[in-house]
């Protein structure tokens, strides 16, 4: 699954304001030429809030008349092991007794602000039967 969403940009009278439609209330204002950042910080704001709260993540959708933007790929590796956790119903718990290790790794393994090394989310997503994948593109 790629993690990729669309933000509009909209201009106030004081700031640009930045949102995602397939993320509700979530906007953000900044300077003019700041809308990439402004939409970066606020996307992971946005994954990392589903994830605290346990809510599912939002599929995001295509849009041709927006701009598109992928979160960090530590970030969008650990949005799929959380995702697939969540599909086969594991409890950090659960998930950490099929790891061979304690429920305190798991949880930091899918906050997405603890630096984890991208090997442990990697093999993570292995025992529940994913695989990551990395694409580089131009920009």
């Amino acid at each position: 699954m790629k993690i990729a969403y669309p933000f509009e940009v909209s201009e106030t009278r004081r700031a640009v304001r930045v949102a995602f439609p397939d993320l509700p209330d979530t906007w953000t204002e900044c300077a003019s030429g700041g809308e990439q950042e402004a939409a970066a910080a606020l996307l992971v704001e946005a994954l990392e809030f589903c994830v605290r709260q346990r809510f599912p993540i939002p599929r995001p959708t295509r849009r041709p008349d927006c701009q598109v933007i992928e979160p960090p790929l530590l970030v969008a590796a650990k949005v799929a092991l959380y995702q697939a956790m969540r599909q086969k119903k594991l409890s950090n718990v659960a998930f950490a007794k099929q790891l061979g290790t304690v429920e305190g790794t798991v949880r930091r393994l899918t906050d997405l602000r603890h630096r984890s090394h991208v090997d442990q989310v990697e093999a993570a997503l292995a025992t529940l039967g994913r695989c990551l994948a990395v694409t580089v593109r131009r920009i």
